[in-house]
C-alpha cells in the first residue's frame, strides 16, 4: 500500500470516527485542503502539494516528547541571543506559552513548565463547531491579556492557523513575541512581525 493510499484510510477512519477535516489535518499533520481533498478525491482536481509528517514515535514517549520540547526553547534563546540587536533581553522571556490545541498543548506544557510562566491554550477556528467558526483561549487555563506570549504548535503547514493565533493574541491584549514549532513547511520567517523559530524546515522539490 502506498503512502497516499495510508493517508486516505487513516483520513477516512477518523472522518467516521467523528472527526472534523480541521481535526483531521491536525492529526496528520496537513492543511485542511489536502485533507478535504484526500476525503472527497474530486475528480480532475490535482493531488495538493503538502507533505505528510509522522512525529508520532516522539510524541507518543513523555521523556523524549519533554527533550524536543527543551530543543525547541534551547533554539529560541540561541537565536534570540545571536539576534541581539540591543533591546532588552527580559523583552524576549515570555510571561506566559500558549499552546495551539491539539499538538501544540504537551509541548507548550512542557516548555511552561521549564520556564516557570503562565500555561494558555488556544483552540483554532478549523476546530470550531460553530457558525462562522471561531477560534478562542480556555478559560480553564491562564488567559492572556497583559502577558508576553510564546505561542507553540507543532507543524506550520500552511500558516494559517499561525496569522489568526497571533491576531487573537494582539486583539486580546496579549504580546506575541515569537512563535516556537517543530516543522515548518512554508519557511515563514515571521508570523505578521512576530518571528518564527522551528526545529525543521520542510521543502518539497518537484
Amino acid at each position: 500500500m502506498s503512502s497516499l493510499d495510508e493517508l486516505i484510510q487513516r483520513a477516512r477512519m477518523l472522518l467516521s470516527e467523528g472527526h472534523s477535516p480541521g481535526q483531521i489535518a491536525d492529526e496528520l499533520s496537513l492543511s485542511v485542503e489536502t485533507v478535504t481533498w484526500l476525503l472527497t478525491q474530486q475528480k480532475g482536481s490535482a493531488i495538493p502539494k503538502d507533505v505528510g509528517i509522522d512525529w508520532s514515535a516522539v510524541s507518543s514517549q513523555g521523556p523524549q516528547l519533554d527533550e524536543l520540547a527543551m530543543m525547541m526553547l534551547k533554539r529560541y534563546y540561541s537565536a534570540v541571543s545571536a539576534e541581539d540587536k540591543g533591546e532588552p533581553i527580559a523583552e524576549k522571556f515570555p510571561s506566559a506559552v500558549v499552546g495551539i490545541a491539539i499538538s501544540g498543548i504537551p509541548l507548550a506544557t512542557l516548555i511552561a513548565v521549564a520556564e516557570d510562566v503562565k500555561l494558555s491554550i488556544y483552540y483554532p477556528a478549523k476546530q470550531s463547531t460553530v457558525d462562522p467558526p471561531v477560534g478562542s483561549i480556555s478559560g480553564n487555563f491562564a488567559p492572556i491579556t497583559g502577558e508576553r506570549c510564546i505561542i507553540v504548535d507543532d507543524v506550520i503547514t500552511s500558516g494559517t492557523t499561525m496569522h489568526e493565533v497571533v491576531r487573537y493574541v494582539r486583539k486580546n491584549g496579549g504580546n506575541p513575541v515569537a512563535v516556537l514549532v517543530i516543522f515548518d513547511k512554508r519557511g515563514i520567517r515571521d508570523v505578521e512581525g512576530v518571528p518564527v523559530y522551528s526545529l525543521f524546515r520542510i521543502s518539497r522539490i518537484d
